[in-house]
């Protein structure tokens, strides 16, 4: 079978497309006919290896999957699923825990349900386990243009919230805006014109992949008892640093936020996030808007639009028809 292989980690254009041994499914797996990927950042890390993960080379990449059951995990063969894992699933076929493979809802298509897992568990786990979002509050989102952000802002208004999202340019804002954004604003400048569309009172959380120099801004921006969601640092400007007499003096949160490390530690709870997440997908808040459809020979090239920040949306590569 055909799979996207890292044989050196040199970046996403060294990649190459080989033919590989079929998997073989344990007694906890499913075995799955991939139809699409999803590009997901941690593709981008793994193939300079930057991740925390570091495979031994040549490894297949491949975070999100969607496609159908061949067999194994209690579903019936031909049934839809996607499913999310550490690498490897950028393949003709994969094997995956049953744990972390999803049944997708008929209202949801391949390239949707390839676009879903990472981002909108990450999504879900920030805005509900770490920013304990309630109804009626307000959501600033950074990077809101992209897989991570699209996925924050539907979540979000899947949990009743007012979404304001923070982009670069025109086209970013119609992105976001389709997403489901109420309102954007341009980066320079966004603290003021948040404040000004909250009336001086600021938000209650702020989803943040960008890090950088956002970051003081994005505290500044909280309203009373606000919470500020780190997830990453997107800008590639490095890490910021909280002066915390700015938490003590207006009573703000910074948390972090690892999906990956807590989900991996507590299994079943993706499944429990995905039931949380079904009723949004049968509602339509939840829908992933999709960016730019790449053939299986582009994931390289998909992976540096990623890098060098043109992607719109999430990014999927169709591995069959």
């Amino acid at each position: 079978m055909r799979a996207v292989q890292v044989v050196t980690t040199t970046g996403p254009a060294d990649l190459e497309i080989r033919d590989v041994a079929e998997p073989t499914p344990g007694p906890d797996d499913v075995l799955v006919e991939v139809h699409r990927l999803g590009i997901s950042f941690p593709d981008l890390l793994l193939s300079k290896g930057q991740y925390q993960l570091k495979p031994e080379l040549p490894f297949t990449l491949g975070v999100d999957f969607a496609g159908t059951v061949v067999s194994g995990g209690g579903f019936e063969p031909g049934q839809r699923v996607a499913g999310v894992a550490p690498y490897g699933a950028g393949a003709e076929l994969v094997v995956n825990p049953k744990v972390s493979t999803f049944a997708l809802p008929d209202s949801i298509t391949f390239d949707e349900g390839a676009a879903l897992p990472m981002n909108y568990l990450t999504a879900q786990f920030a805005l509900a386990e770490r920013g304990q979002l309630q109804e009626g509050e307000t959501v600033l989102v950074h990077g809101a243009a992209g897989g991570v952000g699209t996925a924050t802002i539907q979540v979000a208004k899947g949990y009743g919230a007012r979404t304001i999202a923070v982009v670069s340019s025109d086209a970013k804002a119609e992105m976001a805006k389709r997403a489901g954004a109420d309102e954007t604003v341009l980066v320079d400048g966004f603290k003021d014109a948040v404040m000004a569309l909250t009336d001086g009172r600021g938000v209650d959380v702020v989803m943040d992949v960008v890090g950088g120099d956002l970051f003081t801004d994005s505290l500044r921006v909280l309203a009373a008892q606000g919470r500020l969601l780190v997830v990453g640092f997107a800008s590639g400007q490095g890490i910021p640093e909280v002066k915390v007499n700015r938490l003590l003096l207006n009573n703000v949160d910074v948390r972090g936020v690892g999906w990956g490390a807590y989900a991996m530690m507590r299994p079943g709870y993706m499944l429990e996030q995905w039931a949380e997440l079904v009723p949004m997908m049968e509602s339509g808040v939840v829908k992933p808007p999709i960016g730019e459809s790449y053939a299986l020979d582009e994931v390289g090239r998909a992976l540096v639009d990623m890098d060098e920040r043109r992607t719109l949306g999430k990014s999927v590569v169709r591995v069959r028809d």
